[in-house]
């Protein structure tokens, strides 16, 4: 199950059925739970928690010091959920002191090459990023959410659920669950609706999210305006209380 050509630690901790190709490096304070396996050269460097049944490729960097000047060598972790594919030459860093000590990354996602993922982010479940997508320091991203290929998002950003960003889009916004963003400069275009209907949403559902959508982006309202409007149709639906929320969670103003 461990190539004898690799190199664990003795603080690592790993289930007896984790398995570990040849020239992987595992540092000290990882542990990895049963299931998972580790492709030849990746480096898990240290304070990693990984999950179940988990595959990471070749040449990944998981578990590595952030690069952020703040960062003086104080104990932070990575903690990876379970069912996660991380393709080859995936970066995938610590936490700083600063923003809170961790970076999360939840369970069922799938990770291209080369994706990064910075300090202090949080990811959410069932996610697909693109290969080349970048995550700066602190940023989160909803459940369901699809980045395409060489996307970025700039730092203390947040990705809505189920939101889909065009590849090579640059954001520098928050961008609502839901929500289609692409272009240069960004755009929003529309709501996910082919990614809600594979997801089982109903019909009328994602009818309703539409309209949310057209209330906030199309009908010249004001934000404040926008989200009066919707309070019966968040009422009405849970689903357009989720769009709600988001809205009402940025900090840093919404794509529009």
């Amino acid at each position: 199950m461990i190539d004898p050509r690799a190199i664990i630690d003795p603080g690592a901790t790993l289930a007896d059925n984790v398995k570990v190709g040849p020239w992987s490096i595992i540092g000290p304070g990882v542990e990895i739970d049963e299931g998972t396996e580790i492709g030849s050269h990746v480096v898990i460097r240290s304070h990693t928690r990984i999950g179940k049944h988990n595959k990471i490729y070749q040449f990944a960097s998981i578990g590595e010091d952030p690069a952020d000047k703040k960062f003086a060598g104080e104990e932070t972790w990575l903690e990876i959920g379970s069912h996660n594919i991380i393709r080859e030459g995936a970066t995938l860093h610590r936490g700083t002191g600063f923003g809170g000590g961790i970076t999360r990354i939840g369970s069922h996602n799938l990770l291209m090459p080369y994706v990064h993922v910075a300090h202090d982010c949080i990811v959410g479940d069932h996610g697909i990023f693109a290969n080349n997508v970048g995550l700066s320091g602190h940023v989160e991203v909803g459940d369901w959410a699809v980045l395409g290929g060489y996307a970025g998002v700039n730092q203390f950003l947040k990705i809505g659920a189920h939101a889909m960003i065009g590849g090579m889009t640059h954001i520098s916004n928050d961008v609502p669950a839901y929500v289609i963003v692409s272009g240069t400069p960004p755009q929003a275009r529309s709501i996910n609706a082919i990614g809600l209907e594979r997801r089982g949403f109903d019909k009328n559902v994602v009818k309703l999210i539409r309209k949310a959508y057209k209330i906030v982006y199309l009908k010249g309202f004001t934000l404040k305006e926008a989200l009066e409007e919707l309070q019966p149709l968040a009422q009405e639906c849970p689903q357009v209380q989720l769009f709600v929320d988001s809205i009402l969670a940025s900090t840093r103003g919404i794509q529009r």
